[in-house]
Formats: structure tokens, sequence, C-alpha cells
């Protein structure tokens, strides 16, 4: 049997006595207040558990830990960053493990070879940071419909021009 660390202040469940709060941890032992009972229990003998906790949001409760990775997935859409096997698996699969030789026009230096799913994670971060900039212009407050238009022009010009990396994605809807 696990036994829990208990805190004061904790929601456990006992077997016996259903739900309680746990009020103070002292040696082996821990006060729990069970509806108006206080009870002294080891909690080492008890068959105490600690549900899984939660957070209240208005008026729903929803499991702390769900709602800590709906912040982190929403922290990590705003801020267009992805996790690097999530690119490759938008990468074409002709591609996959494939290489960039870029040779300079003066054979006396050398060439640049990159690995391409490093190049292509960089062509993903520049799509997934457009795509940010794109929102921020859209729900900035103090720019005009005329100026959010005229950078919009902007990163339409820069999405067309980065049309050139399209043949490296797996999916039409992921090009640019």
């Amino acid at each position: 049997m696990n036994t829990p660390i208990l805190t004061a202040g904790m929601k456990i469940t006992h077997p016996h006595h259903g739900e309680g709060i746990v009020e103070k941890v002292s040696g082996g032992s821990a006060d729990i207040r069970f509806g108006n009972i206080l009870r002294t229990i080891d909690p080492r003998l008890a068959e105490i558990t600690v549900p899984e906790p939660t957070i209240k949001v208005g008026e729903a409760e929803i499991p702390l830990k769900q709602f800590v990775e709906g912040i982190i997935e929403s922290v990590v859409d705003q801020l267009g960053v992805e996790k690097a096997d999530v690119n490759v698996s938008q990468l074409g699969a002709r591609w996959h493990k494939g290489r960039l030789v870029m040779h300079p026009a003066d054979p006396a230096l050398q060439p640049k070879d990159v690995p391409l799913e490093t190049f292509f994670h960089k062509i993903v971060m520049v799509r997934n940071n457009l795509r940010v900039l794109e929102q921020k212009i859209n729900a900035h407050e103090k720019l005009s419909d005329a100026e959010k238009i005229e950078m919009q022009q902007y990163i339409t010009r820069s999405y067309g021009s980065l049309t050139t990396f399209n043949i490296l994605f797996k999916e039409k809807e992921d090009q640019f």
C-alpha cells in the first residue's frame, strides 16, 4: 500500500469515513475532519487515497492536470512553438533523412550541409511565427483597419515568397 504524503488543507478519501479534509499532520498521525467529526488517523495504517486535484473555473470544476495542460497547449500555440517530432511528421516521406547542400559560387569556400529536418523545422517556425504575427495584428486594439490591412499585405507577400518550400510538406493544408 502506498502511503500518501498529507498536508493541511488537503482533501482525502477514507474507505469507511468518506471524504475528509486534513487539518493537522504530526508525527505518525493526522487530524482529519469528516463532515462535523474530527478524527485522528494513522495514514500508514488507513487506506487513505488522495483524489485527483481539481480547480474551479467559473462554475465548472475540472482536473488540475487537464487545466494546466490546456494552458500550456494554448501558450505553445500562441508562441508558435511546435515539438520537433511534429515537424518531421509534416515533412514529406521522400525528404526524411535528406540533406540540404548549398554550394557557394566561389569554389574556394566550403559548401553548407544541413539535415533537411533542421531546415524544414526552421521553415515551419517561420510559418508559425507569421501566423502569430497575423493574429496579433488582427487583435491589436490601437491599429486602424487600414493599418491592419497594410501590415497584412506584407504577411501575405511573405507567405507567397515561401511557397517555394511547399514541395517539402506531406499534406497540402500545411503548405503556405
